[in-house]
């Protein structure tokens, strides 16, 4: 992947965070009758200590695809280390880490073309059990849901953020998109998200612990089969 994207800007009004998924079993998209477990994914996945909130193991018996699971990669780009690369046609991210290698992460993606950021932005900064405010498009859009939730819902179990976040800028700006956790795990690999790019817990505390403030993020254009 390399500069001959031609990126572009996404309506920013649309931008948000929350999921339309209800129901694991009405968005799971791999759902296998039994698989052996490697160990190495139960430990990757395991619960993790010492947050403020818990942060369960993610089921790997019921999780999406495997791969869509974190694993390091060949990946040829004129990146330079510390770029996260996310295509939202493939639903991965990558962490650029050189000499042609990456760490790669299943990603959900937003639910249509037109709630997707394109183009390259700047991660200006990151947050831990980050607060969630709806955008007044989302309380437009459904009062009812997102309307008691104005004044923003605070970092901790059930927040559509998750344990970590990563707020994307372009020219100074805030996009109100951000790479971010989630509460519905099984939801990876989907196009359900109403723009932000989410990512396993544990991924994104991953992500987070890697990327620094002030790092390029590149989100690929979005091809419309992709999302069908």
């Amino acid at each position: 992947m390399d500069r001959r994207f031609f990126l572009l800007g996404a309506p920013l009004a649309l931008a948000a965070c929350a999921t339309t998924a209800q129901e694991p079993t009405a968005v799971m998209s791999y759902v296998p009758p039994e698989r052996t477990i490697d160990p190495a994914y139960s430990i990757l996945y395991a619960a993790l200590d010492g947050e403020p909130f818990p942060v369960p193991a993610i089921d790997l018996t019921r999780i999406v695809d495997p791969k869509f699971l974190r694993r390091e990669v060949d990946f040829a780009t004129g990146e330079p280390p510390g770029t996260v690369v996310v295509d939202p046609n493939e639903r991965f991210a990558w962490y650029v880490l050189g000499n042609g290698r990456a760490m790669r992460y299943g990603v959900g993606v937003g639910k249509v073309e037109a709630f997707n950021f394109q183009g390259e932005a700047t991660i200006a900064w990151k947050a831990k059990w980050p607060k969630w405010t709806p955008t007044a498009d989302m309380i437009a859009r459904d009062p009812q849901r997102y309307g008691p939730l104005r004044n923003g819902l605070p970092g901790g179990p059930g927040n559509p953020l998750g344990p970590r976040a990563l707020y994307l800028h372009r020219d100074g700006r805030d996009t109100l998109y951000r790479l971010h956790g989630t509460v519905e795990p099984w939801t990876i690999g989907t196009k359900v998200s109403s723009g932000c790019i989410r990512l396993l817990n544990q991924d994104i505390i991953d992500l987070y612990d890697r990327v620094r403030d002030g790092s390029k993020a590149m989100v690929l254009p979005v091809r419309s089969e992709a999302l069908a």
